[in-house]
């Protein structure tokens, strides 16, 4: 159904990957490096609050659907988001209980636009498929069945209203598609981005050749991480073990981590994308590059006003 890309000369070991590693390889090389490569991992920065907010709804969703039809209900929807709140990022916890309420009354408007007695064909479902060149999972919010098709629903919390580009240009939604489609042996075009504080739905429907040009795409850019991957690995070595931190110390007492030293030929072919988004990277204090693109912000500086 869908072309694929095909590989010149000597066979590659397929590309084991998400469209989360993909996009990263896209953003920034380094961030890529940071995340996927160096062994032990450089130490992330705080968490952020709004990454909480977005965790704690999706978790309460998923759960929502696991519970028998008689206790889908809005007040189910608000307990379960209260028991699974998570409070890592927020200034303090006045501020982590007026987000609480918020994401309560979030989750619970939502639900009730749902018919509870829908039988969906998978909640945080893992899919994946494969071409000769990349072999592609990832998780979906949500798989519908409507009618003979399978629709891919994914969930957004941010406060940037969407636009029908967003669900038309993801690589991530595409590639969920085309898996779900192949695992599940059912036709799946169409794919939603539900954005819970507005209440709006964008749905974007592909056509065969769209998706396929999507998974080319993910080819592309798996060949190029792949020969990247390769070079850091030939030039560094296999990874090596780590110890943990000792029993009992608390996340704030373990030393920074920094990054692995890498020679010059390394550091290119790993170069850093300094942007608007640096200022939000997890490693921004390990990149001067992405300290200089932008100013440092808040664990809750992504919290909507």
């Amino acid at each position: 159904m869908y072309d694929q890309l095909p590989l010149d000369g000597m066979p590659r070991r397929l590309y084991a990957c998400t469209p989360s590693r993909l996009n990263t390889w896209l953003d920034c090389r380094r961030r890529y490096r940071f995340t996927y490569l160096d062994r032990p991992q450089p130490s992330k920065g705080p968490a952020w609050a709004h990454n909480s907010v977005g965790a704690s709804v999706h978790n309460a969703l998923a759960a929502w659907w696991r519970e028998p039809y008689e206790r889908r209900t809005p007040l189910t929807a608000a307990v379960l988001l209260t028991n699974g709140w998570i409070t890592e990022g927020f200034r303090d916890a006045e501020q982590s209980a007026e987000w609480l309420g918020r994401a309560r009354d979030l989750v619970s408007g939502y639900v009730t636009t749902l018919d509870p007695a829908d039988d969906l064909v998978g909640v945080e479902r893992t899919v994946a498929t494969r071409t000769k060149v990349v072999a592609l999972s990832g998780r979906i919010d949500r798989l519908d069945r409507r009618g003979d098709e399978l629709v891919v629903v994914d969930y957004k919390t941010g406060r940037r209203p969407l636009t029908q580009d967003d669900a038309r240009s993801s690589l991530a939604l595409a590639t969920y598609a085309i898996a779900a489609s192949t695992m599940m042996r059912t036709p799946c075009r169409a794919v939603e981005l539900h954005h819970l504080p507005t209440g709006e739905i964008v749905e974007w429907r592909h056509t065969d050749e769209s998706l396929g040009r999507h998974l080319r795409r993910a080819e592309e850019i798996a060949v190029e991480a792949a020969t990247a991957d390769d070079r850091y690995r030939a030039v560094m070595g296999a990874p090596t073990s780590t110890k943990r931190a000792a029993p009992g110390r608390g996340a704030g007492e373990r030393p920074v981590v920094g990054p692995a030293q890498v020679p010059a030929e390394l550091d290119t072919v790993f170069a850093a994308s300094p942007g608007p988004l640096c200022s939000w990277c997890d490693f921004r204090r390990h990149c001067p590059e992405g300290q200089a693109a932008g100013s440092d912000r808040n664990p809750w500086d992504g919290l909507a006003d």
